[in-house]
Order: C-alpha cells, then sequence, then structure tokens
C-alpha cells in the first residue's frame, strides 16, 4: 500500500481541521458573483425607464449572463485546466469588478448587454472552479456541510445583496448599486488572495483497488486511464445536471420577473420588494441551517422534501396572491425550499464524480445551472409577452412536476448500478 500524501502538500487529503474561515472566504466570493449576477431582478423598473426599454428587456440581460455561462464555462474550464485554481478564482473576481463597473456606466442598452457577457464569461469560470475547491478542502463525508457553507454565500446574496441593492437602487440609482459591487467584488478577491489556500487540482490524491487487491494512490491523471471508461458515477452527474437544469428553468422563469409579481398581484408597493426580497433571502439561509445539520446527511429525502414544499409555495402564490398574509408566507416556503436546493444538487454531483472528473463535473453542472437560469429568464420573458404575470407560476409548477419525476426515476436507475471500485481520500 502507498503511503498517504502530506496533508500540507498541495493536493493532499484534507486535514481533518475543518476549514471553516477557508470556507467562508469562498462564500464571501460567492455572495458577490451571485449578487452581481441576480441584481437587475430586483431593479426591473428603475433600469428599463432609465435606459428606455422594456422590463422584458431587461429581464433578458439575466439570460444573456447566464447563456454567455452556458456558451463559455465547459470551453473555458477544458482550456484553463492547468491554469491554478487560487488565481484563477482571484483573476475573475477582478473581471466580474470590471464588469459590474461598465454596468455601472451603460447609457445604452446595448453596452449592458456587453457588460454582463464579460460577467457571464468570468461567473462560468469562477463557478467551474469554486464548485470543485471545497471538495479539495475537506474530506468526502463532510461534504454537505462544507457544500452548504460555501453556497451560503449564494443565500446571502438574496439575504442581504439583492434586496439591499434594490433598496439602494430605489433611493439613489442603480448604477450606484453596480458600482459598489464592483468595488466589493475587488474586496473579495484580496480576500481569496490573502485566506484561501492553494490546492494542486493536477494531483488530486485517488485511491485506486487493482485486480490483485492491492491499493494505490494515483494522480488524477494517472486514475483517468486506471478506471474503466463506462463509470456509472458519468451517468449519475449528467442525471443531476439534468435535474438542476430543469428545476433552475422554472425557478428563474417566474423569479426573474418577482418584482412586478410582487407589486401587481400580490399588492406589496416598490419600496416593500426589498424587504419581502430580503424575507426570501433569510428563508433561504435558513434552509442552509437544515442542510448543514441535517439535511445534508440524507441528500436524497432532502432535495423530494424541497421539490415538494416548493410546489405548496409556489402553488399558493398562483392561486391566492391577493391574500397578503398567504402569500407572504408562501412566498417564504418558496425561498425556505429553494435555498435547499442548490447545496444538495451541488453535494449530490460531488458525492457522484470522483477526483478525476470532478472539475470537468463542476464545469458542467454550472452550465446546467446556467441554462436554467438563462432558459427560465427566457421562457419567463416569452410567457410574460405573450400570457402575462398570473401564467408565470403555473409554468413553475409544471416543470417541478417535471423535475419531481425525473428525480424519482434517476434515483430508480443508480441504485441498481453497482458501486464503482474507486475510493477517493
Amino acid at each position: 500500500m502507498a503511503s498517504p500524501r502530506n496533508p500540507r502538500t498541495p493536493g493532499a487529503v484534507p486535514s481533518r481541521r475543518f476549514p471553516y474561515f477557508s470556507l467562508i472566504t469562498l462564500a464571501i466570493a460567492v455572495f458577490i458573483s451571485v449578487t452581481i449576477e441576480m441584481l437587475p431582478t430586483g431593479l426591473l423598473p428603475e433600469m428599463s425607464t432609465d435606459l428606455h426599454v422594456t422590463e422584458s428587456q431587461i429581464g433578458l440581460t439575466v439570460s444573456v449572463f447566464a447563456f454567455t455561462v452556458v456558451l463559455s464555462s465547459t470551453p473555458l474550464s477544458y482550456l484553463l485546466r492547468r491554469v491554478p485554481r487560487h488565481a484563477l478564482v482571484v483573476i475573475v473576481l477582478c473581471v466580474l469588478a470590471g464588469s459590474a463597473l461598465l454596468s455601472a456606466f451603460s447609457y445604452t442598452y446595448a453596452l449592458l448587454v456587453i457588460s454582463r457577457i464579460i460577467g457571464g464569461v468570468a461567473h462560468g469560470v469562477f463557478w467551474s472552479v469554486v464548485g470543485a475547491y471545497t471538495a479539495y478542502l475537506v474530506p468526502k463525508e463532510h461534504l454537505g456541510r462544507a457544500v452548504s457553507i460555501t453556497l451560503g454565500g449564494g443565500s446571502l446574496a438574496f439575504v442581504f445583496g439583492v434586496p439591499l441593492g434594490t433598496a439602494l437602487g430605489a433611493a439613489v440609482g442603480w448604477r450606484l448599486s453596480f458600482a459598489i459591487l464592483a468595488g466589493l467584488a475587488l474586496v473579495g478577491a484580496a480576500f481569496v488572495y490573502r485566506f484561501i489556500p492553494r490546492v494542486d487540482h493536477l494531483s488530486a490524491g485517488v485511491v485506486v483497488g487493482t485486480p490483485t487487491g492491492s491499493i494505490s494512490i494515483l494522480t488524477e491523471e494517472e486514475a483517468t486511464s486506471a478506471v474503466p471508461r463506462r463509470d456509472h458515477s458519468v451517468i449519475a452527474v449528467v442525471f443531476v445536471c439534468v435535474i438542476t437544469a430543469i428545476t433552475m428553468i422554472g425557478q428563474y422563469s417566474f423569479y426573474t420577473f418577482i418584482a412586478p409579481y410582487l407589486i401587481r398581484e400580490v399588492g406589496l408597493s416598490e419600496a416593500t420588494v426589498g424587504p419581502a426580497l430580503f424575507a426570501y433571502g433569510i428563508a433561504g439561509a435558513v434552509s442552509l441551517v437544515l442542510v448543514a445539520i441535517w439535511l445534508g446527511k440524507r441528500p436524497r429525502f432532502g432535495l423530494m422534501l424541497s421539490l415538494i414544499a416548493l410546489v405548496i409555495g409556489v402553488f399558493v402564490l398562483a392561486v391566492a396572491p391577493a391574500v397578503l398574509p398567504l402569500a407572504i408566507t408562501a412566498f417564504f416556503v418558496w425561498g425556505l425550499a429553494m435555498g435547499n436546493l442548490p447545496p444538495l444538487l451541488q453535494t449530490r454531483m460531488l458525492h457522484a464524480a470522483p477526483a478525476r472528473i470532478r472539475d470537468t463535473a463542476s464545469a458542467f453542472y454550472t452550465t446546467a445551472f446556467n441554462v436554467g437560469i438563462g432558459g427560465g429568464a427566457l421562457v419567463g420573458s416569452l410567457v410574460l409577452a405573450g400570457f402575462g404575470l398570473t401564467t408565470l407560476p403555473w409554468v413553475f409548477l409544471g416543470i417541478l412536476v417535471i423535475a419531481i419525476v425525473l428525480v424519482i426515476v434517476s434515483d430508480a436507475l443508480l441504485r441498481q448500478r453497482p458501486p464503482r471500485r474507486v475510493i477517493e481520500r
């Protein structure tokens, strides 16, 4: 048996000490990235008025951002596969800062679209790296807790980032919101440079059983040639990506236009949309605690429970939007259930993907997630233009039913497959 690597060596087996500070720093970077991506959803009226375009066109900038991620993340992940992960995270955060600053100074719709394309390129690379980075820092049995902390930055973006940006935009203008985000992105890059440990992603330790019964620790490249190509883990990753894409299409077909829905159907004023989004984000933060202490240990149960709760919350918003207490409660349930899904889906993906394909799997997962965001924003724009606001929650509900069926089918199929012979350390 080969001796394990020194835990202090890059690419080594993570130490037993749980890296809270490193994961929190990654969560800060995630917070900034997600806030930059989603801020237009809270500023649709202000941006459309200032740029003299429709709210649907501003909503499409979310699609542009997301589809840029879809088109660029996988090829760029391959082209940049040998670039040190630590340096890459710092660089993409700086590019995100530049894109947000360009958005702040966009006085035409075309320039805003260009800024969103630049941000989408950086965002795609960022997520393909961050998803795998978490797995390099902790043992596999702690992935659920680690992912819930890292993705906590995304939930906090909904708790604080988007609502505060929305409130700031309503008070002093949407441009200042983007300018402040640009500064925060540079601060985030400095934090990552200073506090995140460097990892050697090309030397990830993988333990492989040989035909004679002995065990060897191989590098990621050696493991790729040592393990049979017909590995069911690839099928599991594909299922996770498909479920993720479908669920996010439903989510963002409705959530992209949640501000006008809350104003026109629920009856909130423009000034109270920010607090409502804040409550939604609080629910997402609570859900991360649930994942960290309970659902992360039961990912299949947690995923199904969250999808069913999501159906209930959206259904109530669809049938009784004018009953204010009920609608706000349903919106909170929506946020609670939706907050569970990204950490549970990413944990499912990281469990399915061995180290040899972890970066590639993360890139495909990022692509799937952003297919959902961009596709959802596009579907929502078309539904809004053709059928009106009240149709959006019903489209979401139909898509959720499809996602639930796929989860059931994928669990049934994958249970029938033998466990793989690769054991990650």
